[in-house]
Order: C-alpha cells, then structure tokens, then sequence
C-alpha cells in the first residue's frame, strides 16, 4: 500500500524496511492526561553551544555584583605544576573567536585539574593556558578571554530582566552531544563521544519526551538544518515524526496562535553558510547571529496569547574549552544508570562538567534574579542539564518515574515560579538590537567540518541509510561546509517525508522507518574508500 502512496522518483531513492514492534501498554489503552497545577504550561528549551559562563557573563560582576563573575585577578600559569611560570589573566577583549578550543574528554580534565589527577577537591581549574598552549601559542590568550557585556547586549538584557543561574553545569566533563543527551533523557548512555552503534541505531535510553507522551502532554521539536534530538531512537518512531518542525515555517506560526506545546524544543542552524549563516554560538561561528537569533525567539515568545503561562530556558551544552573559575563539582554525582564509559578513561559519570550561561526566562520570575546553588533535593545536589527533565517532571505534574538517578538527584527549578502571586506585566516586549557583526568575514562554505559537525552528518548518514556504505564512520570528514548543509537538509527531508508516507499507508506508529542509500547519487572520492554525494 505504501508503494502506491509514494512517487516513482521516491522509490528510486528510498526503501522502507519497517521494522515491527508491539504497541505497548499505553498506547493500547487511553492515557490519563497529567494535570498541570502551576502556572507554567509551557517550557521552551534552547540550547546553545560552546561557550563557558566566564567566558559570556563573567564581566557582568562590574555591574552585578550578585553575579559569580569576574574581577579580573583570575589567572592560570603557563604549567600548572609550576608556581614560578608565566600567569595568563583574565581579559574582556573577546570579540570574535576563531579557533576552536580543546574540549575532549582529556582535555577537560588537564583544564580543570592541571594533570591527570582527578581527585582535587575542590577541584583547582588550572590547566586552561596549560592545554590551550599544547595547542597554539596564541590559544591560551583566547581561552581567558571574555566579552565585555556591551558587545552581548541581548544577554545584558536578559540577566537585567529575568534570571540567571550562576551555579548551572554541563553534566559531563566531555564535549557537545553527551551533554546534549542529559538535557532530555538525564543520561549520555554510557557515551563520552560518538558510539557508532548507537549513532546508526539511535540512543536507546528513555527520554523526557517519552515521559510527556505517556502522559498525554504535548512536545515539539522546532528544527533548522538538522535535528539533534533524532540522536534518540524513540524520537525516530513514526507516531513522533510529526512533532518535528521548521523553525522557519512553524515557530512563529504556532506561538502566534498559541499552539505550541507543553515542551518545545528549538534548534538551530549548526552549519554555517551564506543564505543562512550558523546562529549556534559554536566558535568559529559570529556570536551576533546568536544574539539575533535569541532576541527573535524571546520576541516570538513575548507577542504570544501562551506567554503568561510560558518560560523559556537557555543553556550551553558545553564550555568549549574556555575558561571558568569556578570549582567543578567532584563529590556526590550519581553515576546516572550504573554504566562505565570506555577505554581508556572508563569514566564514571561521577563528576560534572565546567559553569555554562544558563537563563531562566518568563513574567513569573522578577528582574535581575540570580539563582545560586539549588535546594535539594540532597545537600550535594547541582544544577546541571538533567536539572530540565527533574524539572520538567515536578513542573508538569508527570506520574512518570525520573529517568535516571541523576534527574532525581538534580536540583530543580520549579519553585522559581511561585515566588509571585501573578505574572508581570513589565517584561520587555523587544531586546536589544544587534546591528554589527562581529566576526570580520562571512561565512566559509569551503571550510572543513569540526568535529561537531561531523557528528551532524553521522546522524543524516544514518536517517538516509548511508551508514550501510564503507564510508561511514569517515563520512563527512572530506565534506565541505556547504556540502554538509545540503547533504543534511536532504537526508531530514527524505526521512520524515518517508515516515509520514508511512504513516499515510497505515503503519504501525511505533515503527522506524530505516532507509537504504541510492548508491547510483555517489561517485568514489579518490582511493580512500570515502564517497561523497554528486549534487
């Protein structure tokens, strides 16, 4: 039946392998609907990547004293273990930044320790300049570096006008997609990189998402190039597929109609191109793009009939390898579900990642609020990604278990909304403009792939069924910026329009649509086995 749904030109290049799976229990039976008893009904969540809360809102403290920043004293030497090298202080001069700081696994450990002894507590934050220098000379000046808070005025404006926390970590000290994972399923999976089979089958752990539907709540997904949240394999079911939107056709739409869901998720642009440059944050992306990109989705949000009844969230996924002074929590992390990350590091998950800009966003918080350490649930609990689903939980009433024992042990940020007895009528209805640029140049189509990048076009492989071919795990790494875009657009495309031709057809909704790749669209790429698409 599906066959005659879809066109002649679809087959050619798709093939759907159904793969079969049991209704389960709920889905067989009406849900009861959670009953939300706050003043929240809807969240919004955006996350923005690679940059530490030193490095963005550190220099805020010369006009917010509340605010754990910067004094400008804060330093690191040269070598960590030697008291008498050469100190790197703290500068405001950051502006555009083009190169892109150390953030593995080892290198966040050198940054936040000095060596490779992890048992400091409190944990020293001395190997900043020492790692940076084992990378360029010119690294270590960059990874000190802060903004001056004139040159970010949207994140002036909204630390002046909402909430701040100024004690929100990432939730492992490793780099962008573990720490993607924890803001909606309170676990990387035993993941401190990329997994090749759980990139090619999909994460399998439960997410937040799962939570909210088995509670008959409401999510969506508002997307620009490339979800990232179709890392998780539930995500992939069809019954979800048609949660994902266009940011551009469908964000404003729905917010001005008052249709977004309890749990909105937005996304940005990750790759970085001229008709539509990367608004990410990710270095060496302009942070103005971000800026802009902030101010129109706090606008969208603040001229919506849901905004007295709506916060909205921003966090960073990671620090990207730039400085923060305050002590990385150490003590009292639960590893999350019990697994060990792999060799060599076979890391715990008992520690946390470095500081991040974290915003809490809506009429019902006051002006200039900074939320500190969180209260509870246990006297070492932090706030962290996991901290979104813990809260998520309690905010919406869910009868759903916490995840993992990390979104139980998390501190959450519910409270935060019954501090007033009605909502404020003073939130600005406009931010700041962003006029400049601050990146010299535009963006470089040409330009390679960072490691971020390449982990975007693993996933399209995979929507599209490249995975199958011996490129993969390589895939992407000849691949230009440019190309990335394209082959990224096309394999979401062809994903969801395969599913929702699927559901059409009448398909089992916990089903996953698994694509086989048009091998006649690629040419070899020299003798290396790679293959690339022929646009």
């Amino acid at each position: 039946m599906a066959s005659r749904r879809l066109s002649l030109t679809f087959l050619l290049f798709l093939y759907l392998v159904i793969s079969s799976h049991t209704l389960a229990f709920d889905d067989l039976h009406k849900r009861h609907k959670s009953k939300i008893k706050g003043p929240i009904k809807t969240l919004v969540v955006l996350v923005m990547e690679n940059r530490s809360f030193d490095h963005v809102l550190g220099w805020l403290k010369s006009s917010r004293p509340d605010i754990d920043g910067l004094s400008g004293s804060e330093s690191n030497r040269v070598s960590a273990s030697d008291p008498n090298s050469d100190e790197v202080f703290v500068s405001d001069d950051a502006v555009f930044i083009d190169s892109d700081p150390g953030h593995s696994f080892q290198a966040i450990r050198e940054q936040i320790f000095g060596s490779n002894d992890s048992f400091a507590d409190p944990a020293p934050m001395n190997g900043f300049v020492q790692q940076a220098k084992g990378m360029s000379e010119t690294m270590s000046k960059t990874v000190m570096s802060g903004f001056k808070p004139s040159l970010l005025p949207v994140y002036t404006g909204l630390a002046n006008e909402f909430a701040v926390f100024d004690r929100w970590f990432a939730s492992v000290p490793a780099s962008t997609q573990p720490n993607r994972f924890y803001v909606h399923s309170a676990t990387s999976h035993g993941a401190m990189s990329n997994v090749r089979k759980d990139l090619v089958h999909g994460f399998p752990q439960r997410t937040i998402f799962d939570s909210l539907d088995d509670n008959g709540l409401s999510f969506g997904i508002y997307y620009q190039n490339i979800p990232a949240t179709l890392f998780f394999r539930s995500l992939r079911k069809l019954k979800h597929l048609l949660k994902f939107h266009s940011y551009e056709l469908k964000f404003k739409l729905h917010a001005k109609l008052g249709k977004l869901p309890n749990y909105a998720v937005v996304e940005q642009r990750y790759f970085d191109v001229e008709l539509f440059p990367a608004n990410d944050d990710h270095p060496s992306h302009d942070m103005a793009r971000g800026q802009r990109f902030v101010k129109e989705v706090y606008e969208i949000l603040r001229s919506s009939p849901q905004w007295k009844e709506m916060a909205l969230l921003i966090t960073y996924d990671e620090h990207g390898g730039f400085y923060d002074h305050v002590p990385t929590p150490v003590r009292g992390v639960p590893n999350p579900d019990g697994i060990i990350g792999s060799d060599p590091y076979y890391f715990k998950f008992d520690r946390l990642g470095i500081r991040v800009p974290t915003f809490l966003i809506s009429p019902w918080i006051d002006k200039g609020t900074v939320i500190h350490e969180p209260d509870g649930p246990r006297p070492d609990s932090q706030f962290e990604h996991s901290s979104i689903p813990a809260t998520v939980k309690k905010l919406f009433n869910l009868n759903s278990n916490f995840l993992t024992r990390r979104d139980a042990w998390a501190g959450s940020f519910e409270n935060y909304f019954y501090l007033r007895d009605t909502p404020r009528d003073d939130c600005p209805e406009t931010l700041p403009d962003v006029t400049t640029s601050l990146r010299p140049w535009g963006p470089k189509e040409d330009a390679s792939l960072s490691e971020f990048q390449v982990e975007m076009i693993q996933l399209a492989s995979q929507l599209n069924g490249d995975h199958v071919l011996n490129a993969y795990p390589y895939i992407g790494r000849s691949m230009t910026v440019g190309e990335a875009n394209r082959y990224a657009e096309d394999a979401v495309r062809r994903f969801l329009e395969a599913g929702r031709a699927a559901l059409r057809a009448g398909a089992n909704e916990s089903a996953i649509v698994t694509m086989k790749p048009s091998l006649t669209s690629r040419v070899p790429a020299g003798d290396n086995g790679l293959y690339q698409k022929d646009y």
